[in-house]
């Protein structure tokens, strides 16, 4: 298993940066390089507990489908999501934010597995922890963007 973890500091509310990290719609603007978009369960707003996402993308050349659920939620402090179906073994994405006067930290940490034994460790090592810290510290950046912006 592997853990990443990205810290991205945002001068905003830690509430307002809880919400744009679950705000649905941000994250298909996002990652649109990917065409991400939400297919089934919740599929726009604001994501709560026990909620479920189905995300089709195209990573790596491959479309791909990705159920997530909300499985810890503290707001506005912590979320939790985990793989329900897709291609890893094991992925859960933890939220953290911390209000240090005007500036929010979220940190993300991320722990998967690649499934297919010694060449998903092979993949992992290669490939597959790369592209998730760019693809997390990218959505770190969106997220800053959209809760920095003036309400």
């Amino acid at each position: 298993m592997v853990t990443i973890r990205v810290v991205t500091p945002i001068r905003a509310p830690m509430q307002r940066c809880f919400d744009a990290a679950r705000d649905l719609d941000l994250h298909t603007r996002s990652l649109a390089h990917t065409n991400e978009v939400a297919v089934a369960g919740r599929t726009s707003g604001l994501i709560e507990m026990g909620e479920e996402v189905t995300w089709r993308g195209r990573h790596f050349g491959i479309t791909q489908h990705f159920t997530s659920k909300i499985t810890a939620f503290d707001p506005p402090r912590h979320f939790q999501d985990a793989m329900q179906r897709g291609a890893f073994k094991s992925f859960v994405h933890d939220h953290f934010f911390e209000s240090t006067g005007e500036v929010t930290i979220m940190t993300d940490v991320l722990a998967f597995s690649a499934p297919l034994g010694i060449l998903g460790r092979i993949a992992e090592k290669l490939v597959l922890t790369r592209y998730l810290e760019r693809l997390l510290a990218s959505r770190g950046a969106a997220i800053r963007e959209a809760a920095e912006q003036p309400q």
